[in-house]
C-alpha cells in the first residue's frame, strides 16, 4: 500500500462505518442467512430497491463482511456473521452505538477539543454524555447492550488470567449488566458477587444473572461510585471505567475502593495500557478510543506510569500489569493498599 493509498483509506473510514451501520439497520446478515442469496431477494425482504441493494452488498463484500459467490449472489463472511444479533459474539449493538449521531457528531469537533481540552459532546448536546444517556431510555439500553458485547471477549479470558478462588466476595464497580462478573462467578463456584452501577446501568443485570443461574450468589446495588462503593468485598473489579473520566475523578473512584478494601484485599483494573511511545505495530484502535474519550466524555486512555500515579494518589500500590493477548488491547492491573 502506498502512502497515498493509506491516506485515502483512512479518509474513507467514516464511510465504511456508515456502510456497516446500514447493514445492521437493514438486517442484511439476517436476511442472507446461512446460504448465498441473490441481491434482488435480499432487497425484496428488506423493502429496498434491487440496484442500490446490490451496490451496498458489493461494498460490504469489499469490506470483507460478505462474499459475492457469483454475479449478484452474496453469502455472509465470518466477520459479517458478527452482525447477526442471534449469533454468538454478535456486535450489532456495538455497531449501532458507535455509529449513532450521539457519538459521531462530537467527533466533528475533535479539533476544538484538541485546542481547548473541552469535551465536544457537552457543547454539541448541551449536557454531558451520561446525563444525555439517562434521558433517553432506548439509547441507554443500546449503550448497555453495546458495553455487554464489548465485554464478552474479556469475560471469556479473565477467569483464566487471575486466581479469584482466594477471595470470598468480588464487587464489580460499574459492572453494568453483569456480563463480566457472571463469567467470573461461573468459573469460581465458591465466590459471591456484587454489581454496583446506576439504576439505568443495572437494568439488564437481573436477566443476565438469571440466564447464568447466579441470582442467588450475586446482589445488585444501585449507587454512585463517585460517592462510595459497597463494603464487604475483598476484591474490587473495575473494567473500562477509568478511561471514562479525567484523573481527579478516576482517583475518586479508586479512593472509594481503597476505603472499602479489607486487609489483604485487592483492586483489579481492566483497561488498555498504552506504551510510553507508539510503536510501528501499535494498535490504532486504542489511540482512537483515547480521542473518543476526549471528545465524548472527557476521559483518556493511560500508560502504566499514569495508572501508577492514579493508584498512588488513591492510596494504592500497583503490584502488576498483565497483558491479556486473547482480549487485546486489555491488560489486568492488580493493586493493593499502599503501606
Amino acid at each position: 500500500m502506498t502512502d497515498r493509498d493509506l491516506l485515502v483509506r483512512l479518509v474513507f473510514g467514516s464511510m465504511a462505518a456508515q456502510t456497516v451501520r446500514a447493514a445492521v439497520r437493514l438486517r442484511i446478515v439476517e436476511l442472507i442467512g446461512d446460504t448465498p442469496r441473490p441481491a434482488a431477494d435480499v432487497a425484496n425482504d428488506a423493502g429496498a430497491e434491487p440496484q442500490p441493494m446490490t451496490r451496498l452488498l458489493r461494498a460490504l463484500a469489499g469490506l470483507g463482511l460478505l462474499r459475492e459467490h457469483s454475479f449478484g449472489t452474496f453469502a455472509v463472511a465470518p466477520a459479517g456473521a458478527l452482525l447477526d444479533p442471534a449469533r454468538p459474539g454478535s456486535l450489532t449493538s456495538f455497531v449501532r452505538m458507535f455509529t449513532e449521531p450521539e457519538i459521531t457528531r462530537a467527533w466533528e469537533h475533535l479539533d476544538d477539543s484538541v485546542r481547548t481540552g473541552d469535551v465536544a459532546f457537552d457543547a454539541v448536546f448541551g449536557t454531558d454524555f451520561f446525563t444525555h444517556l439517562a434521558r433517553r431510555p432506548e439509547l441507554s439500553a443500546e449503550f448497555n447492550a453495546a458495553m455487554s458485547q464489548a465485554t464478552e471477549e474479556a469475560a471469556a479470558v479473565l477467569p483464566r488470567a487471575f486466581d479469584f478462588g482466594r477471595f470470598g466476595t468480588v464487587t464489580d464497580v460499574g459492572g453494568g449488566d453483569g456480563t463480566l462478573l457472571a463469567a467470573v462467578l461461573a468459573a469460581f463456584p465458591g465466590l459471591k458477587g456484587v454489581v454496583l452501577d446506576t439504576a439505568d446501568g443495572l437494568a439488564q443485570a437481573p436477566g443476565t444473572l438469571r440466564r447464568h443461574g447466579l441470582a442467588d450468589r450475586c446482589s445488585l446495588v444501585a449507587g454512585d461510585f463517585f460517592h462510595s462503593v459497597p463494603k464487604g468485598s475483598d476484591l474490587y473489579l473495575v473494567k473500562s471505567i477509568m478511561h471514562d473520566w479525567p484523573d481527579d475523578r478516576a482517583v475518586t473512584i479508586l479512593r472509594h475502593c481503597r476505603a472499602a478494601l479489607p486487609s489483604g484485599g485487592r483492586v483489579l483494573i481492566l483497561e488498555p495500557v498504552l506504551p510510553e511511545a507508539v510503536g510501528a505495530d501499535g494498535d490504532a484502535s486504542t489511540y482512537l478510543s483515547d480521542l473518543n474519550m476526549l471528545v465524548n466524555v472527557g476521559g483518556r486512555e493511560r500508560t502504566r506510569r499514569d495508572f501508577e500515579d492514579l493508584c498512588r494518589a488513591a492510596g494504592l500500590a500497583l503490584l502488576s500489569v498483565t497483558p491479556l493477548p486473547e482480549a487485546e488491547p486489555f491488560s489486568l492491573l492488580e493493586a493493593a493498599a499502599a503501606d
